[in-house]
């Protein structure tokens, strides 16, 4: 997942121009709906909302491009998860402390007002976008993995992108946690167990500094709590900025169950002793 960034970046400049040409007069919002999808007991489907800017008053051509919102989210069967996912999903792409009662179309209208004002105001400017996604990894009676992806440019050097795992046991509505997960008193050995596994998809000997070239406070490898559970053991991932600089973009790391057999909690989902 390397350079993810650049990625998730050219995707969402692409996609701007893609839905400019859906509209004519590049401002529309509209609500898309994909099929049902039921698997193992969960039932749900994936929405789109897309907002687009007014057209540029300042704007000498046509081809001067707008600013867009795109979000698409699940929508659960389960109205209290369905709920629950659409909290996070706000709070996750709303740059201000979001209130309980917002929706989706209010985030959406505030960036784009938001651009407008500044735009109006000062004249022509580089177009802002926020693309959001959040998809359905895994799902479980016991376990809902969702990954939400959010790229955006409000303006600066560059866009802002990052991904994040949450983890959530669909019966309880409680978010599982990385500490469930293992034996009590074992996140230095979790940990321990992550830095081998770190230093060798880095390349580093097992006294290299982590100094110079990552942001681990004080020198030392620090595991994150942004982690999802796959058919191969727990993923984490680092966002651009977190521990390497921008240019490098994500750092992913997969810890194998067969290395967590001495720490995994009884009867969880990183326990495959059976």
């Amino acid at each position: 997942m390397k350079k993810l960034a650049v990625l998730m970046l050219a995707l969402s400049f692409a996609a701007c121009q893609s839905e400019k040409k859906a509209s004519d007069q590049g401002d529309s919002a509209g609500l898309s709906t994909q099929e049902m999808n039921a698997t193992n007991g969960l039932t749900f489907k994936y929405d789109s909302l897309k907002v687009f800017s007014k057209p540029n008053p300042a704007a000498k051509t046509k081809t001067t491009d707008t600013a867009y919102v795109r979000i698409v989210y699940p929508v659960f069967s389960d109205q209290k998860l369905n709920q629950l996912v659409e909290q996070k999903t706000i709070a996750a792409i709303s740059s201000t402390d979001a209130e309980k009662d917002q929706t989706y179309q209010q985030i959406a209208d505030t960036f784009v007002e938001g651009y407008e004002s500044i735009r109006d105001s000062e004249g022509t400017m580089g177009a802002w976008f926020l693309d959001a996604e959040t998809k359905v990894l895994t799902d479980q009676p016991d376990y809902l993995g969702l990954e939400h992806s959010l790229v955006n440019y409000s303006g600066g050097a560059h866009a802002n992108s990052a991904l994040v795992y949450w983890n959530i046991n669909p019966k309880t509505l409680q978010e599982i946690t990385l500490e469930s997960l293992i034996n009590e008193g074992s996140m230095p050995q979790l940990v321990s167990i992550a830095e081998k596994i770190f230093r060798k998809n880095e390349k580093l000997s097992p006294t290299a500094s982590l100094k110079d070239n990552y942001f681990f406070e004080n020198d030392k490898f620090n595991l994150n709590r942004n982690f999802t559970i796959t058919k191969e053991g727990l993923k984490f991932l680092y966002n651009p900025y977190e521990i390497k600089a921008y240019a490098y973009g994500s750092t992913e790391l997969i810890i194998p169950f067969s290395d967590l057999k001495a720490i995994a909690r009884p009867n969880t989902l990183t326990d495959r002793t059976k």
